[in-house]
């Protein structure tokens, strides 16, 4: 094979994160006691030794804030936490949303209830995207806590929306720069259909989270790297395009998130929490696991506007 061959479609690959520009974060987390465990170059880093049963020092805050912008998902294991604990710990990195029409516990109504099981199966989880992007502000991030999880199977995957944009060509990134596309909720509107709904109340549901627009391209606040924020749940198209090339440009744009070497992927146990930064990176939660039972609780993080 030819070195041109051989290297053809590869460029993007020096784009990509490294273990080795990891050094800092390692260094931070062994002065606090921690010890971290990297799950892919791209993506996903283990914090051990920390116990969230007690609120972590500022020092311990800020840290996980840095290594959640930096690895796009941060994972703690063996966390026995109530919902309080579960709900305090969350509000160290903002305020907290309730989601406005799914269950949540009613002693902790910000704490989102996710059970799958026979008579409950998973819905729209194995498609790659990022949570709410149909709302002005979506989250942050979320904190995905695992009560319940099946024998095998059921793991969760995430990809690095920022590694994805540059891998990116040129010419296309020329494309993209000032481009808006528009977000929207239809897959709730269809499930209330499914419910037995009436029109007037869809209507009403439509008038309360009408689609917003936001970039195409986004600019991380705290970083400033840019990331592609579009995704298959939500993105409907790309504003100021023909119908058919927004839809081919979209397709190329989420099919990004399908490329092995932007992810990582995560192996759930009881009392395994999950905290991903859900304005840099998309997720897939695999359904092999139903009929088998899956009970997981989520908080998350108020977000801000894209841009």
């Amino acid at each position: 094979m030819s070195a041109t061959r051989s290297s053809r479609g590869f460029a993007h690959l020096a784009t990509l994160p490294s273990i080795e520009s990891l050094g800092p974060f390692d260094a931070r987390a062994a002065a606090q006691g921690f010890e971290l465990e990297h799950l892919a170059p791209a993506a996903g880093s283990v914090v051990h030794g920390i116990d969230l049963r007690a609120l972590p020092t500022s020092d311990t805050r800020d840290f996980l804030r840095d290594l959640l912008v930096e690895r796009k998902v941060i994972f703690f294991r063996a966390q026995d936490i109530s919902p309080a604990q579960h709900v305090a710990f969350s509000r160290l990195f903002g305020d907290l949303e309730i989601h406005p029409f799914a269950e949540n516990r009613a002693d902790h109504p910000e704490v989102l209830v996710l059970r799958s099981d026979r008579d409950h199966p998973p819905v729209a989880t194995d498609v790659w995207h990022s949570d709410v992007t149909w709302r002005p502000e979506p989250s942050l991030g979320s904190l995905l806590l695992a009560r319940e999880v099946p024998r095998t199977g059921g793991d969760t995957c995430w990809a690095n929306m920022e590694a994805a944009y540059e891998g990116l060509d040129d010419e296309t990134k020329r494309q993209l720069e000032g481009k808006v596309a528009l977000h929207d909720s239809h897959l709730f509107r269809a499930g209330m259909r499914a419910r037995g709904a009436s029109e007037e109340e869809v209507a009403e549901y439509e008038r309360a989270h009408p689609a917003v627009h936001h970039p195409v391209i986004r600019t991380h606040p705290d970083s400033g790297r840019k990331s592609i924020y579009v995704n298959a749940l939500f993105t409907v198209r790309i504003e100021g395009l023909p119908e058919d090339e927004s839809a081919r440009l979209l397709e190329r744009l989420e099919a990004t998130a399908n490329r092995l070497e932007y992810q990582c992927r995560f192996r759930w146990q009881p009392g395994s929490m999950a905290f991903w930064d859900n304005r840099a990176a998309q997720h897939y939660a695999v359904s092999d696991y139903w009929p088998e039972t899956r009970l997981m609780e989520r908080v998350t993080v108020v977000g801000d506007k894209p841009y």
